[in-house]
């Protein structure tokens, strides 16, 4: 399973056991905040698009929205979300619980400006029903994100 590979990865920085697991899914912004008990906003979600033969990863804050503008601008190219086999099989995990943790070599993962405005934010774990809070910086160093971005917009 996705999720036991995501904590065997978290491991290394000490978090396995901050792994949340929730008997409902939080396989959407709305589910995952309520399970959280959380707004909205504070989860972080993982976008998954086409870049090239591989995937390229945004996480953005829950209320944010992809500006397709800002996305070509930034990456040269027109977003293309991954289908949820493509997401699967490029990144892992299936979509619901698409991460940017223990992903496959060259995936690359960005984070958007979304979510600087949070303290702690909560990323899923590579299952509907996962989640663990952290800091925008632990964020940063455990997903190995390329850099930070401004690709959304409708959160500000």
């Amino acid at each position: 399973m996705a999720i036991e590979k995501v904590k065997e990865y978290l491991r290394a920085f000490g978090r396995a056991g901050d792994v949340l697991e929730f008997d409902q899914s939080c396989a959407t912004v709305e589910l995952a905040a309520r399970a959280v008990g959380v707004l909205e906003q504070r989860i972080a979600k993982t976008l998954s698009f086409q870049d090239g033969e591989g995937a390229l990863l945004v996480v953005c804050a829950g209320d944010a929205r992809l500006d397709n503008k800002k996305f070509k601008a930034e990456f040269g190219f027109k977003a293309r979300m991954l289908s949820p086999e493509d997401a699967l099989r490029h990144t892992g995990h299936a979509v619901g619980g698409v991460c940017p943790f223990a992903l496959p070599e060259g995936v690359a993962v960005y984070l958007d400006a979304s979510l600087r405005r949070f303290d702690t934010v909560f990323p899923s774990c590579g299952a509907s029903n996962s989640a663990i809070q952290l800091t925008c910086d632990e964020l940063e160093e455990y997903s190995r994100a390329r850099k930070w971005v401004d690709v959304c917009k409708d959160w500000a």
